[in-house]
């Protein structure tokens, strides 16, 4: 999702802005729409991603971090396909046929290797920003506590860690 070409929006949006709000919910559909189609039973998508917004729509003044609306958004899409599933379990009483499943791609084994190669060959510092932030998914604030760092140390950790690993991964 193109963070940079809404951050204005949102920070406009955030404070109470409807104009800015209509705006990123609008930019934000096709990306909730194309993340629900992998965890949504397929009837399902058009109403996971409209109730992921109408939540988005009452709920943005509530997030604390404007760097983290991405995951944020796709957190919610994903709990609504799973609120979804629930319910049409709970209503038939029986297993989602498969014809209307998600279609999930395997990731190749492979690929979580490279992964954990890429991860083992940083250096332990850098290792420990990867895995705090994609791992455990914490703030950048969260995580300058946590190290005893500034936000900019941090920051510029993750983003060196980012490249070695990218580095890695694609020799």
């Amino acid at each position: 999702m193109e963070l940079l070409l809404v951050n204005g929006d949102l920070e406009a949006a955030r404070a109470g802005d409807r104009l800015a709000l209509e705006r990123v919910l609008v930019n934000s559909r096709q990306n909730l729409r194309r993340y629900a189609e992998f965890h949504c039973v397929i009837n399902d998508i058009e109403d996971a991603v409209q109730e992921s917004l109408l939540l988005v729509s009452r709920k943005l003044g509530d997030l604390r971090q404007l760097e983290s609306f991405t995951s944020w958004l796709f957190r919610i899409v994903k709990r609504e396909c799973n609120r979804l599933k629930r319910g049409r379990r709970l209503l038939t009483g029986q297993d989602i046929p498969e014809s209307i499943l998600p279609i999930v791609y395997p990731e190749p084994v492979e690929w979580r290797q490279d992964v954990a190669a890429a991860l083992e060959s940083l250096p332990a510092h850098y290792r420990e920003v990867i895995l705090l932030r994609d791992l455990e998914g914490l703030t950048i604030e969260e995580m300058a506590r946590q190290l005893a760092l500034t936000r900019e140390a941090v920051k510029s950790r993750l983003h060196r860690a980012r490249l070695l690993a990218r580095e890695y991964l694609s020799s």
